[in-house]
């Protein structure tokens, strides 16, 4: 059997008591566990400090942001990453493809910094 490359990013370990708490951790491969700007997005989020948040003019800063390694918000619930040519949107679980709903296309759904 093959180890497991991925761990867990326990939100304890980068909040002493956070606002939102579930989910208490996520699963991520060792590159973006280490990433800077995704765990300043889960403090973001799990702390609801979201005043450097703004809704986006259009979808061309939100397309802005994916590119340049950043991630937006979605539902001031989700964490959405660009991988693949793909919207991944971030779970407990790790990354799975995001759902085209009819929701993904109103921009008053989406936080950008």
């Amino acid at each position: 059997m093959y180890p497991s490359k991925k761990t867990r990013l326990y939100i304890s370990d980068l909040l002493p008591d956070p606002a939102l708490s579930y989910p208490s951790y996520y699963t991520l491969s060792p590159s973006m566990h280490n990433n800077e700007i995704l765990q300043s997005t889960i403090v973001a989020l799990h702390s609801f400090e979201l005043s450097y948040y703004t809704t986006p003019k259009g979808f061309e800063d939100i397309f802005a942001m994916l590119e340049s390694g950043g991630f937006p918000l979605y539902k001031e619930h989700y964490i959405v990453g660009y991988f693949g040519g793909k919207l991944m949107v971030l779970e407990p679980n790790g990354w799975r493809g995001m759902p085209a709903t009819k929701e993904l296309f109103t921009l008053e759904n989406w936080l950008v910094f």
